[in-house]
């Protein structure tokens, strides 16, 4: 459940290695406001199996600045909607240590008579860039580098961004488990 087509697709790409389809389901939502990913998405996905019938699997993700003691972090999209990137490369401008990190939480249910959440995590490590950087990818991808490249999410076509993003992580480790169980 997302009202984010950018996630659908990057979600939609990584599941089908697993062979699992997804279906896109918008509906209003209320998003608590926490310091931490996992109770949000934990939160999410069991109002959401209100709503739908059958498996169903939310995901909420934030980008956390060491310097920043983890700001923006479950706060991201609010953040980028309001403020973008280039507030918070002002934010960083003076600082040295410019480490951060992804984090993405996939909350997953069966369905209403089931009502036990599974919550799988992925991280990946990186730093902020000096500058926005791409034109591809969403939110802050212009300026996160992932430790293992020397570019932008945003620099970095979806297939290969699905090879090392916090959210491919997270929804592989899912698909590995739903495949099994």
């Amino acid at each position: 459940m997302t009202g984010n087509p950018n996630k659908f697709q990057e979600a939609k790409l990584i599941l089908s290695e697993y062979n699992l389809k997804l279906k896109m389901v918008k509906a209003k939502m209320i998003e608590i406001q926490n310091d931490e990913i996992e109770i949000i998405a934990n939160t999410s996905v069991k109002e959401a199996q209100t709503r739908v019938s059958g498996p169903i699997i939310v995901e909420d993700a934030g980008l956390f600045i060491k310097e920043l003691n983890g700001f923006p972090g479950p706060y991201s999209a609010y953040i980028h909607k309001t403020l973008g990137c280039k507030w918070i490369l002002k934010l960083l401008d003076d600082l040295e240590d410019r480490t951060a990190e992804f984090k993405s939480v996939v909350a997953h249910t069966k369905d209403a008579t089931t009502p036990t959440v599974k919550i799988f995590l992925g991280v990946v490590k990186g730093e902020i860039s000096r500058e926005m950087r791409g034109d591809l990818g969403f939110g802050f991808d212009p300026i996160f580098i992932p430790k293992q490249l020397d570019r932008t999410f945003a620099e970095i076509r979806l297939e290969e961004k699905c090879k090392y993003s916090h959210r491919a992580i997270a929804l592989k480790e899912f698909a590995s488990w739903y495949n099994i169980n």
